[in-house]
């Protein structure tokens, strides 16, 4: 449903997307995961045919990005990081505003009306002003004016950036429910937790897409290189660490340390080198990431 073919694009001397592939079947939640400026809102944009293309090819619903635009517009929905309705109108005003836009009959307008109000449990509100909604409120609404002319695939640019947590809750279950009905989702996201709910991650760091695929999958393959570090002084086993052979970094985690080795590393050597003892850890989503991460700087 959704494709990108080794899609780069450059702004002057940044190269903002270097060499992307990927692919979102239907059905199917997939997270973009990585630190600001890692390539993601730019990515979307490219997917979604508003910026083009230096090299490569994007595909939705098997239709080319590059040569079929309006065929593309037809079958996606595209959410912006920044809340872009009007804050001066209505909730059911803005609904009817952008239903007129894609062309929606009105009946059927209406009927989608009410299925995503009570969805996101945005009808009680549905007479408020959209300046006067909450943050989460506020995304709901888009997410809403963004599905009313029933696209097949959904891309959304970091939707839950700055969100309450329950609201943050309540807007993941919709996509679940989405992507349960066949819908392709593909969002970007800075909170790793939310990339655990999809079926499959990718990460992204300058401009590349290091790693992708199931959560599971990368845990257990960065499980042996995982560490954790109980002393007494943190900050002296940290400076031991720092200077032993073999590892790539060694983070604060709650009163411990989490100590990622390079692959080649002996954990004993490490151990005996900065005078610490290492106790395997199951590594959580941003473990695994910060391990990739660090090799990948290393190797550059």
């Amino acid at each position: 449903m959704i494709r990108a073919e080794n899609l780069s694009r450059r702004f002057g001397d940044v190269q903002a997307v270097r060499g992307l592939t990927l692919e979102v079947r239907p059905g199917e939640l997939f997270a973009l995961v990585g630190p600001d400026g890692a390539g993601k809102t730019t990515a979307l944009r490219l997917l979604a045919g508003l910026l083009d293309a230096d090299e490569g090819r994007a595909e939705i619903c098997g239709c080319d990005v590059r040569t079929r635009p309006d065929a593309v517009k037809d079958r996606i929905g595209y959410m912006p990081q920044r809340f872009g309705l009007y804050t001066d109108l209505t909730v059911e005003e803005n609904i009817a505003f952008f239903g007129e836009l894609f062309g929606t009959d009105r009946k059927e307008r209406e009927r989608l009306a009410g299925e995503y109000l009570a969805m996101t449990r945005m009808a009680e509100f549905r007479r408020r002003r959209a300046g006067q909604l909450s943050g989460g409120m506020k995304q709901k609404l888009a997410l809403i004016c963004t599905l009313l002319h029933r696209p097949q695939a959904l891309l959304l640019d970091e939707p839950t950036c700055g969100v309450d947590p329950l609201s943050r809750r309540d807007f993941w279950r919709i996509l679940e429910a989405l992507a349960a009905g066949g819908m392709a989702v593909l969002v970007s996201t800075a909170y790793l937790d939310e990339a655990e709910r999809c079926a499959r991650a990718g990460l992204m760091h300058r401009g590349r897409l290091v790693w992708s695929g199931p959560p599971e999958e990368i845990r257990n393959k960065v499980a042996p290189f995982c560490f954790r570090v109980a002393a007494p002084d943190r900050r002296a086993a940290r400076e031991r660490l720092a200077q032993a052979p073999g590892v790539l970094a060694a983070e604060p985690a709650g009163g411990a340390l989490h100590v990622y080795l390079e692959e080649q590393a002996n954990a004993r050597e490490v151990a005996r080198a900065a005078g610490v003892e290492l106790e395997p850890l199951a590594p959580s989503l941003e473990d695994a990431f910060i391990v990739l991460i660090r090799r990948m700087d290393r190797a550059a």
